[in-house]
């Protein structure tokens, strides 16, 4: 049949990644760092799509194409999300009891075990100091000849795996969790990400450019299964990081349930823009 449906101008994709996060049907993906309709009949003509491209590359069109198939893409989205709760159920079940920082494996793969590594309550207060070679910190005896080493800084990371792909739709660290959505660059740029988004959070990272998927279903599943008490969405500047909040918000929102959040964006010379 010929209907209307969206066409991607690759040329002028910047692979952002917006669209995608903005397609409800999952018919968008980024593959190669570019956006691609997967499959005609995931894609409803709506265009929900096209108000979120920053760069004008995609538009309406008037083609031979398969008919929109709403069961297909019902299915499509089960299927997503029973995929990962079982990948969680399987995490969850790989994990003894106290088991905390040691490596013994269960099944399935090691990295992607579910682990509370700083169970709430005990966040105590963090002791660090920069290091600041050529000015080693000294005894109060004042002799100068015994320096103390600076205590470096303690990570903040409490749940494993951190990556939004990976990790489950439920678990016991998100029960009265402070929750940080941060894209993976921030980390970087940032320099005390740690100490000041991290501490006395649960994180998720991930980056809407190079994984081809919708966050918002996941997000929404993760705030709906649990007790979240509030939401930090930690950005970079760059336009490709708005498919990341835009997938937060939308979670959100279609978790039915009011939670205070805010956004924060980082320059890419670390400056904190909020």
């Amino acid at each position: 049949m010929v209907r209307q449906i969206i066409h991607i101008d690759e040329e002028k994709c910047n692979g952002c990644g917006a669209c995608a996060a903005a397609c409800h049907e999952g018919a968008i993906a980024i593959i190669g760092g570019k956006a691609k309709l997967i499959r005609d009949d995931y894609c409803d003509g709506m265009g929900d799509c096209l108000p979120e491209c920053p760069m004008g590359a995609i538009t309406f069109e008037e083609r031979e194409a398969a008919a929109y198939d709403e069961k297909a893409v019902a299915e499509k989205k089960a299927q997503v999300v029973s995929a990962e709760s079982k990948h969680g159920a399987a995490s969850r079940n790989a994990a003894e009891p106290g088991v905390g920082h040691d490596h013994v494996h269960g099944g399935g793969c090691p990295g992607a075990r579910v682990r509370d590594l700083k169970p709430a309550g005990q966040d105590g207060p963090t002791a660090w100091a920069p290091l600041m070679p050529g000015k080693p910190k000294h005894l109060a005896d004042g002799s100068g000849r015994h320096p103390v080493p600076p205590v470096p800084p303690t990570s903040e990371l409490r749940n494993w795996p951190p990556q939004i792909r990976l990790a489950p739709l439920k678990a016991p660290y998100f029960d009265g969790a402070k929750l940080l959505i941060a894209a993976d660059c921030t980390a970087y740029s940032y320099a005390f990400f740690h100490q000041e988004f991290m501490r006395g959070k649960v994180t998720l990272i991930g980056c809407p450019k190079l994984d081809a998927v919708d966050y918002s279903e996941k997000l929404t599943e993760i705030i709906r299964q649990n007790d979240i008490k509030n939401v930090t969405i930690l950005r970079m500047e760059v336009p490709c990081c708005g498919g990341l909040e835009m997938a937060a918000k939308r979670a959100l929102q279609a978790s039915g349930k009011f939670i205070p959040w805010r956004v924060v964006t980082v320059s890419i010379d670390g400056r904190l823009l909020e």
